[in-house]
């Protein structure tokens, strides 16, 4: 696929973080670049950076994705992109023992149905809403290719740590749901991939002490650093403009592989 203003996308997360990286990395390539997010103002600020459209959207409403996709779609025309960062990444084990008490908690359902929801159910929401589109449209050269979905995973997926039973699991699903979404995509010329970044400067580093950051980013075989935002969009990039990359994952992480903490 050609990147260039021919073509529209859309990025979820792509306020901040991935998603950002990646939408400005489309824009400065031509594309016409939708964001969206829950974070309005940030959004916004981005959007308008990059000469591209913001619209507020929670990735588990349909209501709400309706109303985002409507209006996108009626800026730039119909997606031939989609690129799916948005997601949540809370900690917490499976069984807890309090300090104070020595009281054993259990891990709280709806924090780990919330994280599935986002992360895994959100994402193919995401993926089904914009392929019906994607598939009604015509062909953009004579291959049939009609479009493209990346997904966002997590190294966690395969080695997650203490603490990520309910981010691990969503991730999970989503690196797992790739090669059958190809598969029941390819008669539609659209082609499923999907990312599992290691750790990569993000705002989740942002509230780190900088002796913490450093630590995390010496474990990183090589390079002995955190992944910067557009190496993960450079990734993008080559995932859209290379056409035999689908069905399957690929880990964008240094060689780390997570210790259990």
């Amino acid at each position: 696929m050609k990147l260039d203003s021919s073509i529209a996308a859309i990025v979820t997360g792509g306020a901040s973080g991935l998603g950002e990286a990646t939408a400005r990395r489309l824009a400065g390539l031509g594309v016409r670049v939708a964001i969206f997010d829950l974070q309005k103002d940030r959004g916004e600020k981005v959007a308008d950076e990059i000469g591209g459209r913001f619209y507020e959207a929670d990735v588990t409403s349909e209501t709400s994705v309706d109303a985002a996709f409507a209006a996108a779609r009626a800026a730039h025309g119909i997606e031939r992109v989609l690129v799916n960062c948005a997601g949540i990444a809370p900690g917490r084990r499976t069984v807890t023992k309090k300090r104070d008490s020595g009281e054993l908690l259990a891990h709280d359902l709806a924090t780990f149905q919330k994280t599935i929801m986002i992360n895994l159910v959100g994402t193919f929401h995401m993926i089904t809403k914009s392929t019906v589109a994607m598939a009604a449209a015509p062909p953009l050269d004579a291959d049939g290719q009609r479009g493209v979905v990346i997904t966002t995973s997590s190294v966690a997926a395969e080695d997650g740590q203490t603490g990520q039973a309910a981010y691990s699991a969503s991730k999970a699903g989503v690196m797992g749901m790739t090669l059958p979404i190809a598969r029941d995509l390819a008669s539609f010329g659209i082609r499923a991939m999907t990312i599992l970044p290691g750790l990569f400067y993000t705002p989740l580093f942002d509230g780190l002490p900088e002796a913490a950051r450093t630590s995390l980013a010496a474990s990183v075989p090589f390079p002995s650093r955190l992944g910067r935002p557009d190496e993960y969009a450079q990734l993008v990039q080559s995932i859209c403009e290379n056409d035999m990359l689908n069905g399957g994952a690929i880990r964008l992480d240094g060689a780390i592989r997570l210790a259990p903490k």
